[in-house]
């Protein structure tokens, strides 16, 4: 179903299908009225083609006050659309208003120069035959400039001037009047001599035709857009119009065909006000009677007023609070800003509150899931419960939560324990509830809130506290976690087993990686001359300065053995310029150890040995102990080349070489056949990248 906002705008919420038609606009209605708008025309035709059935009805009385009361209709039809012009600010709806106070202006003089009203009734009057079409005219130069899709400056123009234009209007209409009906002075007031086709203007009806048809025309492309009762029967009135025009053509006074024009006249207004009338009675309130009718701009105007009106509504609803600052209740300042009677008053008020109770419990529902969801960042446990606490209370108030401090938690200036929460029971005070939160099992803080309206309410609480235990208990094991993994693994292995514990079956991947191997060399020598002690500061010296260095880089630490390290570049995570980083952090470590070095005479050095190629990479061992390795010939050379490199240089095979570019200042060691391997490798002694 589409959705209709209070301006009677259908808004199409229905993507990718076709626009939606409402029923006046679908093609057979469509075509039912445009045939009731044939039906006068064929009707006029008829009577002019048969002189027979036109008939004269000779009625002053019954054209007097015909013609009154399709002027009382007009003027109040041109008051009520004004009203709303000036309460929206609207140019559209000020047009409009012309256009019923133009026709309210010239249908009274022409009932007043009825003859034997005013004038004598010898006969009709210039004024009497001409004031119709005259008003007519003016009114379809207005109806046409309202149907023009109006821009910001065109609309403030209008507004701009609208005093000019009612006064105007006025002027216009109070000078014929005066025209008409003072005898002798103008020739309106004279008698005409009789003509066979009666008094006309020279064609310039036409003019009014075509005007009035498009205005029809434009306001029921509107229509399509912004379908609205009220909307429909403008379009039929300017269509009405245009037909009376048409039927006052004949000049034939007082026939059936003089009539048709008349009760044309009379119905295009009478079916505005019904209209009208049919909305009132359906809203309850004239306030936006006509709003559809409106510029896009004002449109959009009053959609916004609407959905401020209900914020502040559902605001002042979900804080409970009966009277603003200034005393006034939200209902009645909404009534008198909307015009709502006090049937809508108390809808809207039933309807807010169902709608803030609905937003409530959203918002309580998102302020768990986003609870849930700080317990999966790895944030510490303070900052986790603050960004969570700063959310809750968005959504459930007052809320304090507290963590034990010895076997205590207070909560505002009352201590709990362990035994205060029997079988993890909350406890319930004056306008508060609190619950306990606990870590397996045991008392680890206490989440105080208000006490809920509703057991809904309560539940929610109750969720919050149980999805707040969770987090803390999350916070806590990932901290374990985080201690526990990332100290004897690389920090990509640790993520690895963390995200998909599956990554830590048995087995592995074929994959193109870059080996980095380094070792101490002399170690053997330093560890005879030197206590224990020594060498274990000697060996966490070095890696506290080459593991930095490896992580940086995107390098992943698969083995610590003794002095020596291997480490990996593309695996597990991937790394589109693995050979670059790992010998860019093979010159880095190489800077690093010199340093220490240099302040610690007889310390040897590293010396390191890079290749390129494919490896099985995956988890290797049994299922009660593994680790995550590579195999290869690609480790091989890599390690057979850090075994051939001088201390404090960095040795890269060919591959190596070949993917990290010119940039890189070498010395070539030429083709080497190394240690368990029958084809020779060309190697070379890195010792700079520009």
């Amino acid at each position: 179903m589409p959705t209709i906002d209070p301006t009677g705008v259908v808004i199409d919420d229905r993507a990718g299908r076709e626009p939606y038609l409402p029923p006046a606009t679908q093609p057979v209605r469509t075509v039912v009225w445009i045939l009731h708008l044939a039906l006068p025309m064929l009707g006029l035709w008829l009577l002019l083609a048969e002189p027979d059935l036109n008939i004269v009805l000779h009625d002053n009385p019954t054209h007097f006050w015909l013609i009154i009361a399709v002027a009382g209709i007009n003027l109040v039809l041109g008051l009520m659309v004004g009203q709303a012009s000036a309460r929206r600010a609207d140019a559209r709806l000020l047009l409009v208003s012309l256009v019923f106070l133009s026709g309210a202006g010239s249908f009274l003089v022409h009932g007043l120069t009825t003859p034997g009203v005013i004038l004598p009734p010898d006969g009709a009057r210039y004024g009497f035959d001409l004031s119709h079409p005259v008003g007519l005219i003016v009114a379809s130069v207005f109806a046409s400039a309202s149907a023009l899709p109006l821009g910001e400056r065109a609309a403030s123009a209008v507004i701009r001037h609208q005093m000019w234009l009612r006064g105007g209007l006025a002027v216009l209409i109070a000078a014929w009047g005066v025209a008409c009906l003072v005898p002798g002075l103008t020739p309106l007031s004279d008698k005409p001599p009789p003509a066979p086709g009666g008094i006309g203007l020279g064609g310039a009806e036409w003019i009014g035709v075509a005007l009035f048809v498009a205005a029809a025309t434009m306001m029921f492309q509107l229509h399509r857009r912004r379908p609205a009762a009220v909307l429909i029967s403008l379009v039929t009135a300017y269509a009405l119009l245009a037909e009376a025009l048409v039927a006052g053509l004949s000049h034939r006074n007082w026939h059936l065909s003089w009539w048709l024009w008349h009760v044309l006249l009379t119905t295009a207004f009478v079916f505005v006000a019904y209209s009208a009338y049919l909305k009132f009675r359906r809203e309850g309130s004239s306030a936006g009677l006509f709003d559809s009718v409106a510029l896009s701009a004002t449109v959009r105007r009053i959609r916004a007023d609407y959905e401020a009106a209900l914020e502040e509504l559902v605001g002042h609803l979900r804080r409970r609070e009966e009277r603003d600052g200034g005393g006034v209740p939200v209902a009645d300042r909404l009534a008198g800003k909307f015009g709502l009677t006090e049937a809508q008053v108390a809808v809207l008020d039933r309807a807010g509150e169902a709608l803030a109770n609905e937003r409530e419990l959203t918002d309580r529902l998102t302020a768990l899931v986003e609870s849930g969801r700080q317990a999966r960042v790895g944030l510490p446990e303070g900052e986790m419960l603050s960004q969570s606490l700063d959310r809750i209370r968005q959504a459930y108030g007052d809320v304090r939560i507290k963590l034990v401090d010895n076997g205590r938690v207070t909560v505002s200036s009352r201590e709990y324990g362990q035994a205060d929460f029997p079988g993890d029971r909350p406890i319930r005070l004056e306008g508060k509830i609190v619950h306990p939160l606990t870590v397996k099992g045991r008392l680890a803080g206490a989440l105080e809130v208000p006490l809920g309206r509703t057991a809904q309410d309560e539940a929610l609480a109750a969720t919050l506290a149980g999805q707040l235990s969770l987090s803390l208990e999350n916070a806590r094991l990932y901290s374990e976690l985080e201690t526990l993994f990332r100290q004897y693994m690389s920090p990509d292995v640790a993520q690895s087993l963390l995200a998909d514990p599956q990554t830590a079956a048995l087995g592995g991947e074929l994959v193109e990686l870059t080996a980095l191997f380094a070792d101490l060399k002399g170690f053997t020598s330093f560890s005879e001359r030197v206590k224990p002690g020594e060498i274990v500061e000697m060996l966490n010296r070095y890696h506290t300065a080459a593991v930095p260095i490896v992580l940086g880089n995107g390098g992943t630490i698969v083995q610590f053995v003794g002095d020596a390290l291997l480490a990996l570049f593309n695996a597990p995570a991937r790394q589109a310029d693995h050979a670059l980083a790992a010998v860019r952090a093979g010159l880095a470590m190489q800077e690093a150890a010199e340093e220490i070095a240099a302040g610690t005479p007889g310390y040897p050095r590293f010396r390191i040995g890079i290749n390129t190629g494919e490896a099985l990479v995956g988890n290797i061992g049994s299922p009660e102990l593994r680790g995550f390795n590579a195999m290869g010939d690609c480790v091989n050379v890599a390690a057979r080349l850090e075994g051939i490199a001088e201390p404090g240089s960095v040795v890269i095979g060919q591959t190596t070489l070949d993917l990290i570019g010119p940039g890189a200042k070498t010395r070539s060691l030429g083709w080497l056949n190394l240690k368990g391997r029958e084809q020779p490798v060309h190697a070379y002694v890195l010792s700079e990248l520009s």
